[in-house]
């Protein structure tokens, strides 16, 4: 909900998960002060980053997974774009796909990052796993990174045959940002055309460039993705059309004045993270467009606990509902 004129928000933030606390007084007590992101900082995330993608361990685990790298056409003349593939290697002929978009506001990370849960998911259901490499804002504004998006998966639907997999079976999944860019993949995929999509799994998506939810200033002081973060990606997409009334849907999804004839939709959020009533929002708007969306809010948990803290049972819990609810998606088509 975003906040009407005249009314406060709440001085008392929500508490955390207790084994979320742990590793949160943990971490504080090395970093104290969360400085807010900035554009000087944005070389050092990055750097971050790279190091990071360097050490990762074996994405093919084993030998389980078959991994390549795709360079696909972009739309209307854009760069080509990078998608890594892996397959299970005992994945059947005609396999459902998992469709995924990084996290990291839009501005640091690449279609390697994240990929473990994914990973998990794609080997339990036999599917192959997409990432995509969109284009990183500031240097590549809206709409570089949807246009990215849905021309990977076009060109993963037209090519289903060689990937192995079947294009009625395709679920678009994000992280973050990831999770917006898959909302609003959805949202090009219902008004432009493309494959039909059985669902879009979003977990803790940014949709809303307002960035001025209850929650957002509730818990600004002690999340770590507060609204510095958030608004710096906002910023670094949209510029000086950020917050204004001329922000398009395919942008931030939260705009969007019609959810109606969207895939079914599986989003979850923590209930002490900047980012939870605009999920909760966005939820509510797909049920009262008459649409299906199973919608969980982890009680004390943060943005990315289930991966900045995977060991916790809030965060075991937080993967099982994902994984009940893609098998049920997938049993019942």
């Amino acid at each position: 909900m975003n906040l009407e004129p005249g009314k406060t928000v709440p001085a008392v933030p929500v508490p955390l998960d207790a084994e979320l606390q742990v590793a949160y007084d943990a971490y504080m007590a090395e970093e104290p002060e969360l400085a807010p992101m900035s554009l000087d900082m944005l070389p050092g995330i990055r750097a971050e980053v790279d190091a990071e993608v360097a050490a990762l361990a074996d994405l093919g685990r084993g030998g389980r997974f078959t991994v390549v790298q795709q360079s696909v056409p972009g739309l209307d003349g854009d760069p080509e774009i990078p998608l890594l593939v892996c397959t299970p290697v005992d994945a059947p002929a005609s396999r459902p796909a998992l469709y995924f978009m990084h996290g990291g506001g839009f501005f640091c990370n690449d279609h390697r990052t994240g990929l473990d849960q994914l990973l998990e998911l794609a080997e339990r259901f036999g599917a192959a796993l997409i990432s995509v490499g969109y284009r990183l804002a500031p240097e590549h504004p809206y709409p570089a990174q949807i246009n990215d998006a849905y021309a990977g998966l076009l060109w993963a639907a037209d090519h289903a045959d060689a990937l192995g997999i079947d294009p009625e079976h395709i679920v678009v999944t994000g992280y973050s940002a990831g999770g917006g860019l898959g909302a609003a993949l959805a949202l090009t995929v219902r008004d432009k055309g493309g494959p039909r999509l059985l669902g879009q799994l979003l977990m803790c998506p940014m949709l809303d460039d307002r960035n001025d939810s209850a929650s957002a200033m509730q818990m600004d002081a002690i999340e770590f993705w507060n609204r510095s973060y958030s608004g710096f990606g906002w910023s670094s997409l949209l510029g000086d059309l950020r917050g204004g009334p001329d922000v398009p849907q395919y942008a931030a999804p939260a705009r969007a004045t019609d959810l109606s004839g969207l895939p079914p939709a599986f989003l979850d959020v923590g209930s002490a993270e900047c980012l939870r009533d605009e999920v909760l929002a966005h939820a509510g708007r797909i049920w009262q467009a008459g649409g299906k969306a199973e919608l969980h809010v982890w009680p004390g948990g943060i943005h990315a606990f289930d991966r900045e803290v995977p060991e916790a049972r809030i965060s075991k819990a937080a993967v099982a509902a994902r994984q009940n609810w893609l098998e049920r998606l997938l049993a019942a088509d």
